[in-house]
């Protein structure tokens, strides 16, 4: 199956094992794929650009990064399970018809073999955005990120790279996804040197950070937030743009607490600073990650040298997760300004429930106690 995929999918450039390449045939590529890049204006602020803009949902603005990311990079490459048709969530829906069969396509069910192979096809200069259906099935390919690609620039002394990959999964709660299609595993690879961990907040975010991820230099794992694939709609500007990564979003300015979070977490954020606000007069700073490597430190720890109060909250499980090396940060680098303890919101250290989802998600009242608390200290 997977000889016929490869056959199939490659008929338009060479094909070499990941585990056997030659500088010849990188240095190569990696011309030809400079080469037929053309250049590009590109905004990094979505929120001042003066482009044309349309109401997109978060799902469409991840069509349309990809859309602008094939139509400008001739060997781009976009594969995974039940990609041709447009995914299971329709985000790359009409591509296949655009760009075609040999660009666009679905792979075999194997998410190892979709890593190893999307490892291949960047290191030969291509662009590969892969898909990993579920953020939850990405285990499987967990060896080829962690041990192939995020070491494949250090093992070779720099002869060689796969920066040119991009794995795309959605993540996180969806209201009835149980313990299979639920979870966050973020932190798992923010452990590894040589990987990028990138999760959008809203539809312009994840436009302008996919189309920065997939021009990335190295590896990135592009987490998704499934919830707002529907529900969340704004104005996403038409054009291309990239947000930096590495940089972090003020959401809401303020000068109590300090509210840190990245993906789908940013709204209960921003919700939960809302009630604060009009109860308790408590002005919180909502800070949006954007990426957890490279994240932002300096802007956090500037925040919190401000309030003197750290709030952090995601919804992968309390211990291990992203949070603590937050925290760890702003302790150390903050602690004579510190007025309270920083404190996590987080999920509970137990698989993700289905019918007990609200009980395990960091909600909106959990973070309006934990900034009380803060508040009062």
């Amino acid at each position: 199956m997977w000889s016929v995929f490869l056959r199939a999918s490659l008929r338009n450039g060479p094909w070499h094992s990941h585990a056997c390449i030659s500088a010849r045939g990188v240095s190569s590529a990696t011309s030809a794929l400079s080469a037929a890049s053309p250049a590009t204006n590109l905004t990094l602020d979505p929120a001042g650009s003066t482009q044309p803009t349309k109401r997109m949902n978060l799902c469409n603005a991840i069509n349309d990064a990809l859309h602008h990311a094939l139509d400008t990079d001739p060997k781009a490459c976009l594969f995974g399970e039940d990609v041709g048709f447009g995914g299971v969530f329709r985000c790359t829906v009409g591509l296949q018809e655009r760009f075609g069969r040999a660009r666009v396509f679905n792979t075999p069910l194997s998410e190892q073999g979709i890593a190893g192979f999307g490892i291949g096809l960047a290191s030969m200069g291509y662009t590969a955005v892969a898909e990993i259906q579920f953020a939850d099935y990405i285990f499987p390919a967990f060896d080829q990120l962690v041990n192939e690609a995020a070491k494949f620039r250090y093992r070779s002394g720099g002869m060689f790279d796969c920066g040119g990959l991009t794995i795309r999964t959605p993540y996180g709660a969806v209201g009835h996804g149980g313990h299979y299609h639920s979870q966050s595993p973020e932190s798992f690879f923010t452990h590894v040197p040589g990987l990028k961990v990138v999760v959008p907040s809203s539809p312009s975010e994840a436009k302008g950070l996919l189309l920065a991820s997939i021009r990335e230099q190295d590896p990135v794992v592009f987490f998704e937030p499934k919830m707002m694939y529907r529900t969340a709609v704004e104005d996403v500007p038409l054009g291309e743009y990239m947000i930096p990564l590495g940089k972090a979003r003020v959401v809401v300015e303020g000068s109590d607490v300090t509210l840190v979070g990245w993906g789908q977490q940013v709204l209960v954020l921003e919700q939960a600073a809302q009630v604060v606000a009009q109860q308790d007069g408590i002005r919180c700073e909502v800070i949006d990650l954007r990426t957890l490597v490279p994240w932002d430190v300096e802007a956090v720890c500037a925040s919190v040298n401000k309030t003197g109060r750290l709030v952090v909250s995601h919804e992968a499980p309390l211990t291990g997760g992203f949070g603590a090396e937050v925290t760890a940060a702003v302790s150390q680098r903050c602690f004579l300004r510190l007025e309270a303890p920083p404190l996590r919101v987080c999920g509970l250290d137990t698989p993700f429930p289905l019918i007990c989802e609200p009980l395990y998600l960091p909600s909106v009242q959990k973070v309006v106690d934990a900034i009380r608390q803060s508040a009062k200290f």
